[in-house]
């Protein structure tokens, strides 16, 4: 457990170095990326594919900055939703995307860190088919339950799992997600057993609402309108620390469960060779909108904390969280596909 636990440090780290760089002074190569690339890109619409369902955490954050990002440019910029295999669908029509900066990869955790650990014939490999090209945020996911589960603390249900065991059945966005993974790891930890049922994306959600699914670890932007709502109820955060958007709210290291840092992140992707113009074009439309602070009390409000910074850290950041996921599919025992 030592080994993770490092590595949950350093991706902290990492993230904070990242945070730092977006919000800080940005000097000349800042006022570079302010201005049009030197091969006047765009000059038609943008598409970025989302490999989630309409809904979802991924979807909310590409759609929010494809608005920014459609002022910034004076074109279109249209948002394809492209679910399927855990977001695997999504990231290969973007692997095989031609490169001409004209087709963007707004992906998470679950296609780029977790898939080439568990997908036995992933057909990409994110390291050398995608070009990364900046953070936008880092999101803890939520320990949330249907309104007739009897537990009103995550102490409660662990001990509600562990008399009813193999009763319950958890969902996630997609078999080899953070979800999923996070939910494996949790009946791990806790010494329980519930069902694993699988979602094309966002529509774990709305099963959840319906008591068709008891509970599930849903990432903050995804959930928090339902959380408010009272449509479900909240016990506890990952993390190490206490989410921004529910600060009432423990985490579940706070409970005892050491080492539960298995939150989710977004960023954006191009297909290997996009050009660097757009690269820089993309990642200083990103980090100028985050020096908003509406946009980021916007965000923060619905749990998601920005992040930005350079494709360079960004690129270290997947190396650290592939390595990362690794250790965690071999602790939980989920195997490959």
């Amino acid at each position: 457990m030592n080994e993770i636990d490092d590595r949950g440090r350093g991706r902290r780290s990492l993230l904070g170095l990242a945070g730092a760089t977006a919000l800080g002074g940005w000097g000349v190569a800042g006022q570079a990326l302010a201005q049009p690339t030197a091969s006047g890109w765009p000059t038609r619409p943008v598409r970025i594919i989302v490999p989630f369902s309409a809904g979802g955490t991924t979807d909310i954050l590409a759609r929010e900055m494809a608005a920014r990002f459609g002022e910034r440019w004076k074109t279109s910029v249209v948002i394809e939703n492209k679910g399927g295999a855990g977001g695997n669908l999504g990231t290969t029509l973007a692997v095989q995307a031609p490169a001409d900066g004209y087709t963007l990869l707004c992906a998470s955790v679950g296609p780029i860190a977790v898939s080439p650990s568990l997908v036995r014939r992933l057909p990409y490999n994110p390291l050398t088919d995608l070009v990364p090209i900046v953070l936008i945020a880092d999101v803890c996911n939520v320990l949330v339950v249907h309104p007739s589960v009897p537990a009103g603390t995550a102490e409660e249900f662990i001990a509600h799992l562990k008399r009813n065991p193999g009763t319950m059945n958890y969902g996630s966005t997609g078999i080899g997600t953070a979800a999923h993974l996070t939910g494996a790891l949790f009946c791990l930890r806790t010494g329980t057993t519930a069902q694993h049922v699988p979602y094309r994306g966002a529509e774990a959600v709305n099963d959840l609402i319906t008591g068709r699914i008891q509970f599930m670890f849903a990432t903050a932007p995804s959930i928090v309108g339902q959380i408010r709502a009272g449509k479900v109820r909240a016990l506890a955060v990952t993390g190490d620390e206490r989410s921004r958007a529910f600060p009432e709210l423990p985490t579940l290291k706070e409970k005892g469960l050491a080492s539960f840092d298995s939150g989710s992140w977004f960023g954006f992707f191009g297909p290997r060779g996009t050009p660097q113009p757009v690269v820089d074009a993309v990642n200083g439309a990103v980090n100028d909108a985050f020096k908003d602070p509406a946009l980021q009390a916007k965000l923060v409000s619905n749990g998601a904390d920005p992040q930005g910074g350079t494709p360079e850290r960004f690129a270290q950041f997947v190396k650290a969280e592939i390595d990362k996921w690794r250790a965690v599919i071999q602790e939980t025992g989920v195997q490959p596909e």
